[in-house]
């Protein structure tokens, strides 16, 4: 489990998604709910914030703190 993640930081799942392209994952949306997107094909899963953090491996890439 990851403590801190922001809007378009790279993770790492426990389970990789079965289209077998890439193992990582971009924070698109977090709210009450967090919106991942698979690296290797694109595809978007949402999932509730207690589901993401339990299923999340590693925290891989921040996302560039300078950007507004």
């Amino acid at each position: 489990m990851i403590s801190e993640y922001a809007l378009n930081d790279i993770v790492e799942m426990k389970k990789e998604h079965p289209c077998h392209k890439s193992k990582y994952w971009k924070i698109i949306r977090i709210g009450a709910d967090i919106k991942i997107k698979c690296q290797g094909c694109g595809a978007v899963v949402l999932m509730e914030r207690y589901e993401f953090e339990r299923k999340c491996k590693k925290l891989i890439k921040k996302a560039d703190e300078t950007r507004d």
